[in-house]
């Protein structure tokens, strides 16, 4: 019975990699249909912040006649869109639009007592204008508040008194100044409304009115300010985050979503979902950056955002800030201009990358009727790929690994589709390139079969020009030498020219078999909401960690003797203080190499400049970890381990680049051409690196060799 099943595992093995292979041919198509897709939205759109404009302006002599300017020079340097806030009392009295005074203020301006008891706002409008637009909002949102308010003038002036503390009622949140929003549309601006949801209760008919007023300025997205977006707060209560999905698409009104936040907005993928994926990804350059990097940094990293990372809005931060050297109050504009209307600025630039200037649009996506039951073959062609690699270590266990493996996807599609489709794309990412690992390894095995010497003196004169005599004199020697030089095992047979073909060989097939992985994490995750980084690809630490631990367990312990003698040698070694600092350094390089992946990982400033040349040279950068480190020392350690046994940790290092060519893939948000051309420049620069440093070893390994012969006495002397 045992003989069975063995045999039936070892024959579905080559069923499995034919459903694989089918897995893969259906992945193809869906990455069409997003290949497709990433071509539909290409403008990119400028936006300033225009509260920051408004406080710039506030410190100079004539704010009026500056903010005038000031716009006239954004549209001439490109930037077509304002992001007006919602409007609070103290940044309306900043624009100029009223004055506010506490109650100690007003009894001195009236020349009156003040009163006891009493903490009243006092505001007076800056003319009939100011009145008309802002006195119906005012009064509505502090009615809405339960805060009485009164009319006042005072020496003509119009005004209201607002029965609440001074402190309370700049706290209070209006909807965006309807002066501004004028002005900047009769200006030519898009406006960028930026909404809260501090606005309490939510009110569908005062939603309806806004968005109405919205939709005759021009606005087309919306851009949400604090930890969530507008409805979500009452949603429990009133469904108002379904209210206003409904709003937004009546007056066809998208949303923004912003790159980098610590804590997505709550709200926004359901609005999202409500919206049908109107959405386009923001990018905000902080007033720090604005202040303190040259244009052309801004440009570099504005290029590489648009190019990898889907970004098509850019918002403009631009504080104040007070300056000893200068001797007064200096702000970045001109800086601001200089990196997005210069000659070399970001308009023109990435407009030369084929990402004009203009009003940023969604996405345009397609969703066949054939997606779905391409991607349940892709499905079946994952399982069958992970119950491979758990054949690779348990043969015996290959059927058993893919019945279970279909049963936990069946559970999991009626639990959460989400999570099948990630667990799905990691396993198959984490096998592939495990498998071609194993692969590679399983064939330079065949090439070294054989008794192990050690590295010796007699060994290398053996090949040396005094024939047969030399070598018996340099094996006389030998036990000296190997005090000297040290033990190594090595492999005889294969001359330098083959093994360097073989190893070429091993590293394209090996490359190959890795590349598997990567239609099953684009066929599986073929959703906009990875393309808009509403929702991430989980488990990106794994991915970077499971290949390289998995092929080391597979060099230990399933090579050689089988794995329960392997184990048992393990257990039995003596732990020495050694092996404790070794595993201390591989710990502290673990933490490292997982602080340098995943989205939120870290990098140098000198290594990002060199990343900055890497993208200016060839347009796409290749990942560096790839063609600098893991493809030339895995060619290397190919070419090595076809003669000397400890280069097989050389085979571990150079698993990082096998694993990095998919983990490159699990970047949704970055277009699936963007991807193949930096993978296929890592191979070919990480190929010809390895090929210099296996001439570096050939050159210094004979360079030893004759430093080494000098030791050896000749015969008859």
């Amino acid at each position: 019975m045992l003989h069975s099943w063995q045999q039936w595992n070892r024959a579905a093995k080559r069923w499995l990699w034919a459903l694989t292979l089918i897995g893969v041919i259906a992945a193809i198509p869906l990455g069409a249909t997003r290949w497709q897709m990433e071509k539909t939205s290409k403008q990119i759109e400028y936006v300033f912040d225009y509260s920051d404009l408004v406080q710039i302006a506030s410190y100079q002599a004539q704010p009026a006649e500056f903010m005038a300017k000031q716009l006239e020079r954004m549209k001439q340097a490109g930037i077509g869109t304002m992001s007006v806030y919602e409007s609070r009392l103290d940044e309306l009295e900043t624009a100029g639009r009223l004055t506010l005074y506490d109650e100690r203020e007003a009894a001195l301006m009236q020349n009156r007592p003040l009163p006891a008891g009493q903490q009243f706002t006092y505001l007076l409008f800056a003319g009939d204008a100011e009145q008309a637009a802002l006195q119906p909002l005012i009064e509505r949102t502090f009615s809405a508040s339960g805060i009485a308010y009164r009319a006042w003038t005072y020496a003509g002036q119009k005004g209201l008194v607002l029965e609440t503390p001074f402190q309370n009622a700049v706290l209070k949140t209006m909807p965006p100044d309807p002066l501004a929003l004028q002005t900047l549309h009769e200006q030519g601006f898009r406006i960028l409304p930026r909404l809260s949801d501090r606005i309490r209760p939510y009110n569908q008919a005062d939603t309806d009115a806004m968005l109405a007023e919205f939709k005759s300025l021009g606005v087309s997205r919306i851009l949400f300010d604090g930890d969530a977006v507008k409805g979500f707060n009452d949603n429990a209560d009133l469904r108002s985050l379904y209210g206003f999905g409904e709003l937004l698409n009546k007056y066809g009104i998208g949303i923004t979503a912003i790159e980098g936040l610590k804590k997505p907005q709550q709200g926004l993928n359901t609005l999202a979902y409500l919206t049908h994926y109107n959405v386009t990804r923001l990018y905000s350059l902080s007033d720090r950056d604005a202040a303190a990097m040259k244009p052309d940094a801004i440009v570099d990293r504005f290029l590489l955002a648009a190019k990898d990372r889907s970004i098509r809005m850019f918002y403009l931060n631009g504080a104040p800030s007070a300056s000893l050297d200068k001797g007064g109050i200096v702000d970045p504009l001109d800086n601001l201009y200089k990196a997005i209307g210069g000659p070399d600025g970001a308009v023109q630039k990435l407009s030369s990358f084929g990402f004009p200037a203009g009003q940023a649009e969604p996405f345009e996506r397609s969703a066949p009727g054939w997606n779905k039951y391409a991607k349940m073959v892709v499905c079946l062609g994952a399982v069958s790929l992970i119950a491979l690699l758990v054949g690779a270590f348990f043969e015996n266990l290959l059927l058993a690994a893919f019945a279970l493996g279909l049963l936990g996807s069946a559970a999991l599609y009626v639990l959460s589709t989400s999570i099948l489709e990630q667990g799905l794309a990691l396993g198959a990412g984490i096998s592939a390139p495990t498998l071609g690992l194993i692969w590679a390894m399983n064939r330079v095995r065949a090439h070294t079969d054989g008794p192990r010497r050690y590295v010796g003196a007699g060994d290398w004169a053996a090949r040396g020009e005094g024939g047969a005599a030399e070598a018996d004199a340099a094996a006389a020697n030998a036990p000296s030498m190997r005090k000297q030089i040290g033990l190594k095992w090595i492999f005889p047979g294969l001359s330098p020219g083959r093994r360097m073909l073989m190893a070429i060989m091993l590293f394209i097939v090996t490359a190959l078999i890795s590349m598997i992985g990567i239609p099953f994490v684009f066929g599986l995750l073929n959703n906009i909401t990875y393309s808009l980084v509403l929702q991430q690809f989980r488990g990106v630490s794994l991915l970077h960690l499971a290949p390289i631990a998995l092929v080391a367990l597979y060099i230990i312990l399933f090579t050689g003797q089988s794995a329960w003698v392997n184990l048992r040698k393990l257990l039995a070694m003596n732990i020495t203080v050694l092996w404790v600092a070794a595993a201390g350094i591989l710990g502290v390089a673990g933490l490292y190499y997982l602080s340098r992946t995943g989205n939120a990982g870290t990098a140098s400033a000198l290594e990002l400049m060199f990343r900055n040349a890497l993208e200016q040279t060839f347009g796409v950068r290749p990942r560096t970890k790839e063609f600098l480190l893991a493809h030339p020392v895995f060619l290397l350690g190919l070419f090595l381990a076809l003669r000397y046994r400890a280069a097989w940790v050389l085979l571990i290092v150079g698993s990082i680049g096998q694993l990095s060519m998919v983990d490159t893939f699990a970047h949704i948000h970055t277009p699936l051409h963007i991807s193949l051309i930096r993978i296929l420049l890592g191979l070919g620069f990480g190929a010809v690196i390895g090929i210099v440093l296996i001439g570096i070893w050939q050159l210094a390994e004979a360079v030893w060799r004759r430093s080494l012969w000098k030791h050896v006495p000749k015969s008859g002397a």
